[in-house]
Formats: C-alpha cells, structure tokens, sequence
C-alpha cells in the first residue's frame, strides 16, 4: 500500500485573514487530506486564537473541491453522538463525501473540565469511548435509533438522509491499549497512532520504530480475533510526537527518511503538521512546500 502524506490544520485562524488560503494550499499542494484538531482549546495555544473544528471543516469543504477533511481526533470529552452524527452527516453532504472522522478517547487536557465535569479516570474514558463510538456508528448507518446506554442515550433520533458516504464516513481510531485497539478493529477504517508518548522526551528513533512495530503487532492481534484483515486498515501516523520531534521538517532527505523507515513499518499515511510560527510548530514554510510536493513521488520510486 502507497505511502499517503497528510497536514492536520490547527484552527488558529481567522478564516479571512489566513484560514482560507491555508485549506486552499493544502488542497493546491497535493496533500490526500487536510485534518484540524477537535478541542476546546489546546495546551500553549489555550491564550491565543482557536475555532471551532467542525464549522472549519465546513469553511474548507466549501472552499476546497478534492482534499478530504477531517478531525484529528474527536473526543466525547465534550460532544454527544446523537449531536455529533447530525453535524457530521450534515458536514458529509456539504463536502461531497469528503469526511473522515478521526476519533479518539481524549485526556485530561483542557477539555475535559471546560463544561464543569470532574475528569475522568483512565477506566472511564475507554468506557465511554467504548459507548460512544458503538451509538455513533448507529447513528450515522440507521435512519433512527434508540437505545439507553450508561453514558450516552438516544430517543428516536433521525438521521435521515445518512451519509453521502456509505455505509457511513469512515472513522479514523486514535488508539494504542488493548480496548482501544478492539474498538478501532470493530469500528475503524482506519488507525491512528502518535507513537509512545514515554519515548518523547529522551526516547531514540530506533526505540520509537520497536514501539510503533508493537503496536501494529496488537492491531493485527484485534483485528484477526475480530475476523478481519489488518491489510484492508489505514495505518495513520500523527507526526511531531515522536522522538525526531519536527525533525522530519528540516529538509526534504530527512523527512524521507522518516517516512521511508516509518512506510517499511506498515503505515500507509503520514499526518505533518502545517507550520506555525513561534510554537513547537514552526517549520520552514519553503521546506514544508517543497516536502509535499517532492517527497511523495521519492517514496513511491524508493517502495
């Protein structure tokens, strides 16, 4: 399976004072998708400019034709299925199909306590993970559902006329546990992975590459006990948490590099993120044009 090359898009600003014409270059540059993050605000941006993700996603499916979009990822720190599946069949149809939900249990950043709740344990959130993602595949494939669950329950609810996408649009699970890596093998189209957050600091590359090649390892466990094929899964890396950190950004070798080794692994798409100035962001923005543009075709020649 090709190597796929991907941006994920935070949504810092305005849209007519930068907004558009980033989602617009990221379509004229080549990338496969274009992702935003789903929060509430997040880590140092937190003081600064932040929109929300899903009327981004509306902006840019609007002023984009190609490019799929998505989050990257969702969580139930601070959404509902039931809301959630009118606002993304609604955003499907404005996209032409476009949509891919990455989804994910969420942490303990600002998120989980902007609506006034207490966090929630580790335990708690792959349970409601669990329940969430479960509704919300029922919600996006029926016309109507009820069902009363723990955590989250629908009444009747409608969603008619579904997706343009069928059965549904397809979801992208972030996921590195065993519960998470079953429900990304029950539900997923895809996989999401941001490597071992323990090797981000003082981790190498090579410990990075052993981590990564276990975690594939238990998605292809979960997804033979299943009875599905791990080969027919999107394998998705989010870049920038690894220990090369932006690294890979430096010039068009090293990234192919990284992608190269990260491509022999298994992964079949790698998500970089668009730069930003002054944060642990920032990357030559000529660099970065000129990765998106060439390494793709190098790594195609290299496969």
């Amino acid at each position: 399976m090709s190597l796929r090359l991907s941006t994920v898009i935070l949504p810092v600003d305005r849209w007519h004072e930068g907004g558009r014409a980033t989602w617009q270059r990221a379509e004229e540059l080549g990338f496969h998708a274009a992702y935003t993050y789903d929060h509430l605000s997040w880590r140092t941006f937190r003081d600064g400019p932040w929109f929300g993700a899903l009327p981004t996603l509306t902006a840019a499916a609007g002023a984009t034709e190609r490019l799929r979009l998505g989050t990257m990822v969702t969580s139930p720190n601070f959404r509902h299925p039931v809301t959630l599946a009118k606002e993304l069949i609604s955003l499907d149809d404005v996209s032409g199909g476009r949509i891919t939900l990455g989804i994910g249990a969420g942490g303990n950043g600002f998120d989980a306590t902007a609506l006034g709740q207490q966090p929630w344990t580790p335990r708690e959130r792959a349970d409601r993970f669990a329940e969430f993602t479960a509704l919300l595949d029922r919600l996006l494939t029926e016309d109507a559902v009820s069902q009363q669950g723990t955590f989250y329950s629908a009444e009747e609810a409608r969603n008619i006329p579904g997706c343009v996408q069928r059965p549904r649009l397809p979801f992208a699970v972030a996921a590195t546990g065993p519960r998470g890596l079953r429900l990304a093998a029950r539900h997923g189209q895809a996989w999401v992975t941001t490597g071992d957050p323990k090797l981000y600091e003082e981790g190498t590359p090579e410990q990075s590459d052993a981590a990564l090649r276990g975690q594939l390892d238990r998605l292809g466990a979960a997804c033979a006990e299943a009875g599905r094929d791990v080969d027919g899964m999107e394998k998705i890396l989010l870049t920038g948490f690894t220990p090369e950190r932006s690294g890979p950004l430096e010039s068009l070798d090293a990234f192919v590099d990284f992608a190269g080794r990260h491509q022999e692994l298994g992964f079949t798409e790698l998500v970089v993120h668009w730069p930003i100035a002054d944060s642990d962001f920032a990357a030559d923005h000529a660099v970065f044009e000129k990765i998106a543009t060439e390494a793709p075709a190098q790594l195609a020649t290299a496969g």
